[in-house]
């Protein structure tokens, strides 16, 4: 891939921040998900540049982006993608979101509404699961300073390999290391205070989101990310759900055709 992408960073009032650009049409932000940053759109960007102006921005403590000391929330992200926006002058656009991106783009449409055309959610965060206050407590647990869990789980792995039964714990190792990989996402999805979350979570405000939606959801993705995908649907009748029977969590890097082309036939149905 040898993209002509114009690499920018602007000065905003909580950071700076970073994004990658290229094409002119109709204006396409895209906002990474939870554990990624800007350049997991660009398979996806690589389909849609000849038609439409890309912008794939490093949230605010992501990638490229500055990393602030401040307590990240859903709607300090809203307020730095308000405050871009508006510096480039960028009005009205379409916002595609994935996992936390999504959870970002719908909360910004919902207080924002006269800006956005449209939104493009793909596995979008941002509403409550029957037991998720206990995945939060085990998220804590398992990222917590000082790291008990590593400590334990480490020390458990030579008896557990000795049995034939160390790869539950390998795997849990695997799932700490990818939420180190990024304490921002983990301030925001669960490290913060469960009212302060819950504050925060969608399901309750989705019936005024009055812009057109679509949501791409893998069916071969987790069960609790599809389920987040129903209830977005089931709660507001400006959303369509399509589910994508091939596709898992990481759509936007392994079917970027097939999403692009959902995008097109989306912003063009919109017009």
């Amino acid at each position: 891939m040898d993209l002509p992408l114009r690499n920018s960073r602007i000065k905003l009032p909580s950071g700076q921040v970073f994004w990658r650009e290229i094409g002119q049409g109709p204006i396409l932000i895209f906002l990474h998900g939870s554990w990624s940053e800007s350049s997991q759109w660009l398979p996806v960007i690589e389909h849609l540049s000849q038609d439409y102006h890309c912008f794939a921005l490093d949230l605010l403590g992501f990638g490229e982006s500055e990393q602030p000391k401040l307590h990240y929330s859903i709607q300090l992200e809203v307020e730095c993608l308000l405050k871009y926006l508006e510096a480039l002058r960028l009005s009205p656009v379409y916002l595609i979101g994935h996992s936390l991106g999504g959870w970002i783009a719908a909360s910004y449409a919902l207080q924002y509404l006269e800006q956005v055309c449209g939104l493009v959610l793909i596995a979008p965060e941002g509403v409550l699961l029957e037991g998720q206050q206990k995945s939060w407590r085990w998220a804590r647990w398992l990222v917590g300073r000082p790291p008990i869990a590593y400590g334990v789980l480490r020390s458990l792995l030579p008896l557990a390999k000795l049995l034939g039964r160390h790869k539950p714990i390998e795997q849990i190792l695997q799932q700490r290391q990818q939420l180190l990989s990024s304490p921002t996402a983990c301030q925001l999805l669960f490290q913060r205070r469960s009212s302060e979350i819950e504050a925060e979570l969608l399901q309750d405000k989705l019936n005024y989101l009055k812009v057109p939606t679509l949501i791409l959801q893998g069916r071969k993705d987790h069960p609790e990310a599809i389920a987040r995908s129903q209830i977005y649907a089931e709660n507001s009748p400006q959303i369509e759900l399509q589910m994508i029977s091939h596709g898992g969590h990481d759509l936007p890097e392994s079917l970027p055709a097939l999403v692009a082309r959902h995008i097109h036939e989306f912003v063009k149905n919109s017009d």
